[in-house]
């Protein structure tokens, strides 16, 4: 019989019911887009949260720790899906809070998205309950310190419910002790789907076992205590007071908790400070045992785990691992908690760097014990073996087996793990170029005198304390102010070389990254830097013979007066010299405060001695002097390849200046500020060539 629809299409589901439409008809519209109910919305935001006994489990015990408790008991019934019931001493539930406490989105632990830069607790969406309380029938019993009794509440769908028909669904008054007791039963009872993936009852009751055991570690000062439903046996048991080294002996064995070492590594910069203990290389299994806690969260990092199981793959035989506690601080606004529903797995700042840094840290840490493993060799005879006489060549066999017993004994120290090349950085920052260390000696100019230099450092200075409160003000803002990354950068950088000399770049390396930096305005940061941390303690340039100050005031004015003669063709005006010498008065009479704040010495006579940074010593032949040399030699003579020369001498001497002089007193007195952010631009990174050779290749 022929059919109307074509072979092997598809039926709507809507149009199960109907029949099918003849094939003239008109095509079918597409379907309206409609909002879901709230009901589905919030199954299928249960789902995504509580996806097994065990992630409703980690959620209440959370909440009990930011409770304040110091004792936690739990029960559990065919692992958890019967049965899952916590109660703990904390500070309660409010009577106020219970209408609204299973309400999503309601929570005490966060008033605002920025809170989240700085959240110290476990629990901040206030989906928890919520979630359970849509999957399953849900009991609150609590009270608080202040409360006369307790209360029983009793939720579904997030709303109060009557426990039986007829009567008020308003919590009713129960006798109870200082805290709360949560009770799930029947969980996922209205998901038959999900229910029937679970494979056996105890294969959730051990994953509860686990959690709870890396809890009962981590808390200290709160006692743990896990069992089947019926059983008199505890599956997990700890007391307040055990040490961490007694949790894990209880929970883990005592085979690994005398083997352990303990183990911390902090480091300021990048923000962290990791604790735990650790197995040493006499213990090992066939699987890692990682209890990792990030920020007081038990959480899963294959970056971690990766690290961890490198680091040991030297000290362990083939195929054996380790165990590893690991609590890891990261300042809270370098860490997004935010980032999984079940908060399984959270996203930090810098992970690479703090990976690497752990690894370091405990490939120091087991090798340092390592030193002591010694292994002898004992040699037995076999029955039918007859004892060796005592001869030459029997000599010669106790010495060879002398010598291997010897060998044996010897400290077995684990070479270091050899890194990925990507991640290899090819330059230190302590190494020094040839060129740095040949400075080129001074040499006379043509016709100048051999009696002596035209001038002479000195820096036989006693340092004095600045006591001026201004002074101390911009000393305090350039602390308060620097960058740490940029700090970082320039005192742990290699000087590569530099790019352009008009737009005053030059390259640097930095860890893998290679980064342009606009050097004329790192250094003018660096002088005013110098000028308040040496006020009053600068070091003199003694001119010999002493510079007047109407001789440098006059070169100056009629150097300026050069320069606008071609704009101001009115040249009429004369210039009033008297009013410009007034300024030389002024200079002498205040040379005492001169002196005191910047080391300028002038006479009464008005000669100046002058002061700049050590090895930036004044040129006595500037350019203009040049020119004026060469128009003395005449035009087209061989003044223009004299001064071209010079111009070259200076060019030299002036990138030398930028390589060997400024760039490392960058390195040691730097303190960057954020405004140099703008004259740092990163322009090549190794991890990223290497993925572009990749692809390419």
């Amino acid at each position: 019989m022929d059919s109307a629809d074509p072979r092997g299409s598809k039926r709507k589901a809507d149009d199960a019911d109907t029949p099918p439409s003849p094939a003239s008809a008109a095509p079918q519209l597409p379907r309206r887009i409609k909002p879901l109910d709230q009901v589905v919305v919030n199954k299928i935001a249960a789902g995504e949260i509580i996806v097994a006994p065990v992630h409703a489990l980690k959620e209440l015990i959370e909440n009990s720790v930011d409770a304040g408790s110091t004792s936690i008991d739990i029960l559990v019934k065919d692992g958890g899906l019967k049965l899952l019931q916590i109660s703990d001493n904390g500070h309660g539930i409010d009577e106020n809070d219970l209408p609204i406490l299973c309400e999503r989105f309601t929570t005490s632990k966060l008033q605002s998205f920025e809170d989240l830069q700085s959240i110290g607790t476990y629990g901040f969406r206030g989906e928890a309950l919520a979630s359970i309380s849509h999957i399953a029938h849900l009991a609150i019993t609590t009270r608080t310190a202040n409360s006369p009794t307790g209360l029983r509440a009793t939720y579904s769908d997030s709303k109060l419910i009557t426990p039986k028909p007829g009567q008020p669904a308003n919590p009713k008054p129960v006798h109870r002790n200082k805290g709360t007791q949560i009770t799930v039963e029947d969980l996922f009872y209205n998901v038959p789907s999900r229910r029937r993936a679970f494979r056996s009852p105890s294969e959730e009751y051990t994953k509860i076992l686990d959690l709870v055991g890396r809890y009962a570690v981590h808390c200290g000062g709160v006692a743990f205590s896990c069992k089947k439903y019926g059983d008199a046996d505890v599956g997990v048991s700890t007391t307040a007071g055990a040490t961490t080294t007694d949790r894990i002996r209880r929970i883990h064995g005592n085979s690994v908790a005398s083997e352990l070492l303990p183990f911390e590594v902090s480091d300021e910069y990048l923000g962290f400070k990791a604790k735990g203990m650790l197995s040493n290389a006499n213990y090992h299994v066939k699987k890692t045992t990682l209890l990792l806690f990030i920020n007081n969260r038990s959480v899963d990092s294959s970056s971690i785990r990766k690290g961890i199981e490198s680091t040991y793959a030297p000290f362990l035989p083939k195929g054996g691992h380790p165990f590893a506690y690991m609590s890891l601080d990261i300042e809270p606004h370098r860490v997004d908690v935010n980032v999984h529903p079940t908060k399984r797995e959270v996203n930090f700042l810098h992970e690479e760097e703090i990976v690497q840094k752990i690894c370091e840290s405990l490939q120091e840490k087991l090798a340092a014990v390592d030193t002591s493993r010694s292994y002898a060799l004992t040699q037995a005879l076999l029955p039918s073996a007859k004892a060796v006489p005592s001869s030459s060549s029997g000599q010669k066999a106790a010495a060879r087996a002398a010598s291997r017993t010897e060998e044996s004994t010897q400290p077995l120290v684990a070479k270091p793990k050899k890194p990925y090349d990507y991640n290899m950085v090819r330059a230190d920052t302590r190494d020094r170029k040839i060129t740095t260390m040949l400075q080129p000696k001074p040499q006379k100019e043509d016709g100048e005198s051999a009696e002596g230099d035209e001038y002479e450092y000195d820096d036989n200075r006693q340092w004095t304390s600045v006591k001026y409160q201004t002074i101390k003000k911009l000393r305090k803002a350039v602390w308060d102010t620097k960058h740490k990354d940029l700090c970082e950068l320039f005192h742990n950088h290699t000087f590569v070389g530099i790019v352009d000399e008009q737009r005053r770049l030059a390259a640097v390396q930095h860890g893998l990254k290679l980064y342009l930096v606009d050097y004329a305005a790192v250094a003018f940061e660096l002088f005013y830097q110098i000028g308040l941390s040496d006020f009053s303690n600068y070091g003199t340039i003694r001119l010999n013979p002493p510079l007047a100050l109407k001789d440098i005031l006059e070169i100056a004015i009629e150097d300026e007066w050069k320069r606008t003669e071609d704009v101001n063709s009115d040249s009429s005006n004369e210039f009033d010299w008297e009013g410009a010498y007034k300024i030389v008065d002024t200079l002498v009479s205040r040379r005492d405060l001169l002196k005191e704040y910047f080391s300028m010495e002038i006479t009464e006579q008005g000669e100046l001695r002058t002061e700049l940074i050590n090895q930036i010593l004044p040129r006595v032949h500037t350019s203009s002097d040049l020119l004026d040399n060469d128009k003395e030699e005449g035009e087209g003579g061989a003044g223009g390849w004299k001064d071209a020369a010079a111009l070259a001498k200076r060019k030299d001497e002036l990138n030398r200046t930028v390589e060997t002089i400024l760039f490392p007193t960058f390195k040691r007195r730097l303190i960057a500020p954020p405004s140099l952010l703008q004259g740092v631009t990163e322009i090549a990174n190794l991890r990223g060539l290497y993925k572009i050779f990749e692809r390419s290749c």
